[in-house]
């Protein structure tokens, strides 16, 4: 059963997904103007700062996402709430194999790298769901399989 929660966010990203535009860029300022210190948690879970280029406009696009560890790798989904197609920032990511992410205070650059099936990825989709559980909800939403990637910190 879907929380509330996810139920929610999969509203908003289908339905006003200008406001979720306007919820980030706002968080995103907030994030970088006290340099990590606020603007790092969504529902009190610790979030993170992607910054990858749009493949179509080559600008910079921030995004803010949660914040789940694998040693010193950060792993992500492209959940888009559990909508049909994948968020943009993930098709931009996918395009450009590279970004930049922001964890606190400390910036650094990452690339990236999408699991296919298999133990790598089970055992990235736990530590995904046990980190958000909502990850879980987002998937029973959608028959697409939500991509699961690893950010990895260029040596």
């Amino acid at each position: 059963m879907a929380s509330l929660t996810g139920r929610i966010a999969n509203f908003v990203s289908r339905r006003l997904p200008a406001l979720g535009r306007v919820g980030t860029r706002r968080q995103v300022s907030q994030f970088r103007a006290s340099k990590g210190s606020k603007g790092n948690r969504f529902m009190g879970r610790p979030i993170f700062l992607l910054d990858v280029v749009g493949r179509k406009s080559g600008e910079p696009r921030p995004v803010m996402l949660m914040l789940i560890r694998r040693g010193d790798d950060l792993l992500i989904c492209g959940s888009n709430g559990g909508n049909p197609e994948a968020p943009n920032w993930y098709k931009n990511l996918a395009a450009a194999g590279e970004a930049y992410v922001e964890v606190g205070d400390e910036r650094w650059a990452v690339n990236y790298r999408e699991l296919e099936e298999g133990p790598e990825r089970q055992e990235c989709w736990k530590l995904l769901t046990a980190g958000y559980p909502d990850f879980a909800s987002y998937q029973g939403f959608t028959d697409r399989r939500l991509p699961v990637g690893v950010l990895s910190r260029k040596a």
